[in-house]
């Protein structure tokens, strides 16, 4: 395997940004690619850092990419950062131009955790047509239907900034763009896990009971663990996996 620290200059953000990308040794490109995404307080190589995701990844004819999200839950704040613009267009269109990757919905999927599992719904929720599978741990799944709450006053207020005061039923609502996206017949394939220990297990548990009352097919796992990277380092190999099998993915044994 191959791996690159990739910098480009986004427009949409107006900075430059980095990424790793790591790209197999196995299959024949171009490659399918997974875009993977880090939580609130992390940046671009901490999946790299914590996690044996090299180790994981060396079966699969998958490229994945790992980009810095900053702090603004990818999507497009209400007064800030346009993030989900600079994932969906920047980033992406970086990706493609510049590594041996098909530039396909049935060969893009994305995932993360915490931030980054409420991230990787939200893009792949309000853009179907980018990506094929989701995959989603421990994710901050609420976020974006309930005024964001929080103990320490300059978080809350750094929320608000990007969520607004009442986000329910705008682009950064997952229930409201699981919905449209069963209307218009665009759903991705979708599998979300989260620790029975972890402080958002009930977040993921609302959500998953919006799913199932909207008749949304999806996969969904509780395990034993807590919000830590005990538990992300063992199940980002089920996600893996998931979305091999549904970009039908050659895998070596």
């Amino acid at each position: 395997m191959s791996l690159s620290e990739f910098r480009f200059f986004s427009h949409t953000l107006g900075k430059q940004v980095s990424s790793f990308v790591i790209l197999p040794d196995v299959g024949t490109p171009p490659f399918a690619t997974f875009y993977l995404l880090h939580g609130l307080s992390d940046d671009y190589s901490i999946w790299l850092r914590r996690t044996r995701i090299e180790q994981y990844a060396a079966r699969y004819p998958l490229a994945i990419v790992m980009p810095d999200g900053f702090r603004g839950a990818y999507t497009n704040a209400d007064n800030g950062p346009q993030c989900a613009t600079y994932m969906t267009a920047d980033l992406i269109g970086a990706i493609e131009r510049n590594f041996n990757v098909k530039p396909t919905r049935d060969a893009r999927c994305i995932g993360g955790l915490s931030m980054g599992g409420y991230g990787s719904l939200r893009l792949s929720l309000g853009y179907p047509e980018l990506f094929s599978s989701v995959t989603s741990h421990s994710g901050a799944l609420m976020w974006g239907s309930l005024p964001p709450v929080r103990t320490k006053p300059t978080v809350a207020s750094e929320f608000e900034l990007i969520f607004g005061a009442d986000p329910k039923g705008t682009e950064h609502d997952l229930q409201f763009l699981a919905a449209r996206c069963k209307k218009q017949k665009t759903l991705p394939k979708l599998r979300i896990d989260c620790g029975t220990e972890d402080f958002l297990l009930n977040q993921n548990r609302t959500f998953i009971e919006s799913l199932k009352s909207m008749k949304i097919p999806h996969q969904y796992a509780e395990y034993p663990g807590a919000h830590n990277w005990d538990y992300w380092d063992v199940h980002i190999q089920e996600a893996l996996a998931f979305h091999a099998r549904n970009l039908k993915l050659k895998v070596n044994k």
